[in-house]
């Protein structure tokens, strides 16, 4: 029988161990990361509201009003005020008529797939769609069907296919991110949504990295491209942009409906602490303000700034450096840290075998003597 030490030391061989990173500092830019001093480039607070005052004010009257926990799941006793407000919020933001909240994005995904698919249904992902998405689709026991990334003329064929061949009461779903998260590019939106629409299928699209970021109020990709609307389920996060925690659906009140009776990880969940989801509510109103505003066109300029200096063409706040072996990754990863610069290397299986990678993401709250000074350093250690 194999042994943990022997799965371990395979690991350590093939350059994919991976230890806890003590953050004593929580999510500021300056933080101390294991007793060091550093510019943080790894965090998606891509808004810096994480720690600020207003959600911070907000979590902390939830508390004391309805207590640290919720006590039950939210079919039993666990839906406070506070849920109520936020899925309220959540659908009014995404214009649909109902949405639902999950404790985090990794639920949101296995519980959405889980309750909308079963055997005989297929789904179709792109091939960087988020892990949470993947296994979801796993667990669900419809058929996956995976095509290239971005691939528009594979997706065609396949739906081609399914939907000539699939009962009249199967599902067909398509999955895939709005900005995908290790790469930072973008789906082809408008296209998908056409081959969805043309073969009768259904789209689930989720706005992770796009949420706070993207869109006149932060809606995400598809608001920005004005097709919103034709998204049936708009999936995202609390906890990048939004500054708190959870995941949400949004969608028509039949479809949510149904979620809230299906959705196992939120059936058998204790329900998120009353202080997340006024944090998460005090989020959404912070980005679709006119604060909201200036924080985004803050955090675009340090994308612009970054990307002029590596010579990108920036589509997100997600900017990779792909160096090929973990080797490579590990190493440059280890020369910023020693000059102040956090940028962990992300390796297998989080990214394909050979695509080692360090992930560097933008905040609103970098300045531009710190993305300078990560460029210069950056050019030294890879």
């Amino acid at each position: 029988m194999r042994t943990p030490e022997d799965e371990l030391a395979t690991l350590s061989e093939e350059g994919l161990l991976r230890s806890l990173r003590r953050m004593e500092s929580g999510q500021l830019i300056c933080a101390n990361s294991d007793g060091r001093k550093v510019v943080n480039f790894s965090s998606n607070d891509y808004l810096g509201l994480s720690r600020d005052e207003a959600l911070v004010n907000a979590a902390c009257e939830a508390t004391r009003r309805h207590g640290s926990g919720s006590g039950a799941s939210r079919l039993i006793s666990g839906t406070l005020p506070p849920h109520h407000a936020l899925e309220e919020k959540i659908a009014e933001w995404k214009g649909t008529q109902a949405a639902l909240s999950f404790a985090n994005g990794y639920a949101t995904a296995i519980g959405v797939l889980g309750a909308f698919l079963t055997k005989g249904d297929v789904v179709i992902l792109d091939k960087l769609c988020h892990a949470s998405l993947i296994d979801g689709a796993r667990q669900s026991k419809a058929t996956l069907r995976v095509y290239p990334h971005n691939d528009l003329n594979k997706l065609e064929d396949l739906l081609r296919h399914y939907r000539e061949r699939l009962p009249a009461n199967s599902r067909l779903i398509v999955v895939t991110e709005s900005i995908f998260s290790m790469d930072g590019d973008r789906a082809p939106l408008p296209e998908i949504i056409n081959l969805v629409e043309q073969h009768h299928a259904l789209l689930l699209l989720d706005e992770a990295h796009a949420v706070g970021i993207l869109g006149s109020g932060g809606q995400g990709l598809a608001e920005e491209l004005g097709i919103q609307d034709r998204v049936t389920f708009q999936m995202g996060t609390l906890g990048k942009a939004i500054g708190s925690g959870g995941g949400y659906i949004a969608a028509s009140r039949s479809w949510i409906d149904l979620l809230l009776n299906k959705a196992r990880p939120f059936i058998y969940s204790t329900a998120p602490p009353p202080a997340q989801a006024a944090a998460s509510l005090c989020g959404i109103e912070v980005i679709t303000s006119s604060r909201g505003e200036a924080l985004r066109n803050r955090l675009w300029s340090n994308i612009s700034r970054l990307a002029e200096l590596l010579g990108k063409n920036p589509c997100s706040a997600i900017m990779p450096v792909i160096l090929g072996t973990n080797e490579a990754a590990l190493n440059a990863s280890l020369a910023l840290l020693e000059t102040g610069f956090l940028a962990p290397a992300i390796r297998f299986p989080t990214v394909p075998r050979g695509s080692a990678r360090l992930r560097i993401t933008l905040s609103a709250e970098h300045t531009a003597e710190s993305i300078e000074g990560l460029h210069k350093n950056l050019l030294k250690s890879s």
